[in-house]
């Protein structure tokens, strides 16, 4: 073996082994790194993909949101435009009904004018339909008998109901008049369920109407000087023989104005004297107190730093209390500052919030921007 094999190995087995698995190795690492580095290309070209999306749907959605914008502002717009036109219209349609009433006014007063020399009654009788008894027909309507009212039932009836004749008739034909009796059936169910409805209505309405008669014949009555349910029962109230500025300023009713030639004056009296005796009484309770003088000399019974009198005392207290009410008042006061504080705090911290998020969003549109220029 010469020196130069010894040196470089080549004609030893184990060191050519040895070459042999170095390069195995670098070779696997190799394969593995170019692997990873393809799983890391892929992994960012998916993210890339990911992001473009995003930012794609957001432009998409800011575009949206921009034509809704257009849109809505628009909307107002026209809405604003058709609510001053309506406005000019509505000005110009009551302006024109003025005139024309005081133009209907002025024909009135040239015609009432023009008639005025005229003779001869201002009124039209109208000639009442009279039976062959001197009755109207609403009169006999009212007093026909039962037997009367069950004949024109009957005719009635007789000729609503029509009959059937379905004799010699074929199957399409029967079922044709009995599709036809089925709308029948249809139609006067409806107007029957119509007809139910209307009557509740005018039910309500006539007890409505009721209500306010009633009402007004209440108001009329106090205007009278009368009791309030006078007019409203069954029979007219008594006639009263006082005059109008009496009932209006006297509103006792005549049972109560007997009471009084009956004993009941004296009753008034005590009446009168006991509501006087009572504000003369709640008067002398709420007059001012005057303080009575110091005590000479320290009051029997007194403690340490207790007032000097009792008129003293009372004063303490009453500071006492008007200064825990000004506490509680101060205690509100600081609790509405504190509530007032952590609102604008908490408003500050959102608004911090979407500042962020703003620039996150600005971020990532120019890492996005960046990264777009780098593929290219």
């Amino acid at each position: 073996m010469s020196d130069d094999e010894e040196y470089t190995g080549e004609g030893d087995p184990e060191f050519i082994k040895r070459q042999d698995q170095k390069r195995s190795d670098l070779d696997e690492q190799l394969k593995e790194y170019i692997t990873e580095w393809r799983k890391q290309r892929a992994k960012e070209e998916d993210e890339l993909k990911k992001l473009k999306e995003k930012q794609a749907k957001r432009k998409i959605s800011r575009a949206e949101e921009e034509q809704k914008m257009a849109q809505r502002k628009k909307e107002e717009e026209e809405r604003r435009v058709r609510e001053v036109e309506e406005k000019k219209q509505r000005e110009i349609e009551e302006k024109r009904q003025r005139l024309e009433e005081a133009e209907k006014k002025r024909q009135a007063m040239l015609q009432a004018m023009k008639d005025k020399d005229k003779k001869g009654p201002n009124f039209t009788i109208a000639k009442k339909d009279t039976g062959v008894l001197g009755l109207s027909s609403a009169a006999m309507e009212r007093n026909k008998t039962k037997e009367q009212l069950e004949e024109e039932k009957k005719i009635s009836l007789s000729f609503r109901i029509k009959p059937l004749a379905i004799e010699g008739l074929s199957e399409d034909k029967l079922r044709e008049k009995a599709q036809e009796l089925w709308e029948l059936i249809v139609k006067l169910e409806t107007e029957k369920y119509d007809l139910e409805e209307r009557q509740k209505r005018q039910d309500y309405d006539l007890k409505e109407l009721k209500e306010r008669q009633k009402q007004q014949l209440r108001h009329k009555a106090l205007k009278k000087g009368l009791d309030p349910e006078a007019l409203t029962g069954k029979y007219p109230p008594k006639i009263q023989v006082a005059s109008k500025y009496e009932r209006r300023v006297d509103t006792r009713s005549y049972d109560d104005k007997k009471k009084l030639f009956e004993g009941g004056w004296e009753e008034l009296g005590k009446e009168v004297n006991e509501k006087i005796w009572n504000e003369k009484k709640d008067q002398y309770a709420g007059r001012q107190k005057s303080k009575l003088p110091k005590w000479f000399g320290e009051r029997p019974g007194k403690k340490a730093g207790e007032p000097e009198t009792p008129e003293g005392e009372e004063d303490a207290k009453a500071d006492d209390e008007i200064a825990e009410e000004d506490e509680e008042v101060e205690e509100e006061v600081v609790e509405e500052e504190e509530e007032e504080e952590e609102e604008e705090e908490e408003e500050e911290e959102e608004e911090e919030e979407e500042e962020e998020e703003e620039e996150e969003e600005e971020e990532e549109e120019e890492e996005e921007e960046e990264e777009e220029e780098e593929e290219e």
